[in-house]
């Protein structure tokens, strides 16, 4: 069995110690992580001996990591297109698994120029998706997406529609990343809607559970093949000065 999960942490600093009883708890193999806000010399490696990493940083901003319970046999720190920023690293993993930890940027507003840079992030990944395809690679793509795929993935469809993270334009995107037969490894195994993983600090969002669902684990075809279970964990999210994000995760045989 291998269980992976993502988790955006909105500062690892700040969240160490609720990653650390986490993933006591919940036992995972494989942990991406997103907006880590630490450069790479600054990254807790004593704290989390025992794990092989792979880490991207930056200062303050952005950051992911990988956490593997399995050896990590080679890297890829970067997409095309990415501006320089820590929002992409992929690994290759002992047993054959590649997996990704993407940190898909929010877009901020529709007349941002952030947002152009979303869509064309999306296409980026889409891209080396094709390509990992193409090599028949067996591998998952989990991380923050910044996009709630359908209606059922967002509090108030009518509030949400045509904005940043429900935009018609980025949900396109999410789409054609599944048209290359990609799996949504939660939505493929919980119908129910109205699950979320992102929950704004502001305005009661967590105790009225006015969240969205935008942290995915996308499987390919030979990925999806061995998936077994799935879930949102909200048990963090309910802790003291916790991320905004609560961890996504699925098993594979």
């Amino acid at each position: 069995m291998l269980k992976i999960a993502t988790w955006n942490v909105n500062s690892l600093k700040a969240r160490l110690g609720h990653l650390l009883d986490w993933a006591d708890q919940a036992k995972p193999d494989v942990i991406l992580l997103q907006e880590t806000k630490c450069q790479d010399e600054d990254f807790p490696r004593l704290e989390l001996g025992g794990w092989h990493l792979a880490v991207r940083g930056q200062k303050a901003y952005n950051g992911v990591a990988i956490l593997s319970r399995l050896p990590i046999l080679s890297e890829i720190r970067q997409l095309p297109g990415d501006g320089g920023e820590a929002r992409y690293i992929e690994a290759s993993l002992d047993g054959g698994l590649t997996v990704a930890s993407i940190y898909v940027p929010m877009g901020q507003s529709l007349e941002s120029d952030r947002f152009p840079f979303k869509l064309a992030f999306l296409d980026a990944v889409r891209q080396r998706a094709e390509h990992l395809l193409d090599e028949e690679t067996p591998f998952i793509f989990g991380g923050d997406y910044n996009v709630a795929p359908e209606a059922g993935d967002v509090f108030d469809v009518r509030q949400m529609e045509g904005q940043v993270l429900f935009h018609p334009e980025e949900r396109r995107r999410f789409r054609r990343l599944l048209h290359l037969g990609l799996t949504d490894c939660y939505r493929a195994l919980n119908p129910k809607p109205l699950q979320f993983s992102w929950w704004d600090y502001r305005a009661g969002a967590w105790p009225r559970d006015q969240g969205l669902r935008i942290d995915h684990l996308l499987a390919s075809p030979a990925a999806a093949d061995r998936l077994i279970a799935s879930g949102i964990d909200k048990g963090p999210r309910a802790r003291d000065k916790p991320s905004d994000h609560t961890p996504v995760w699925c098993q594979l045989t």
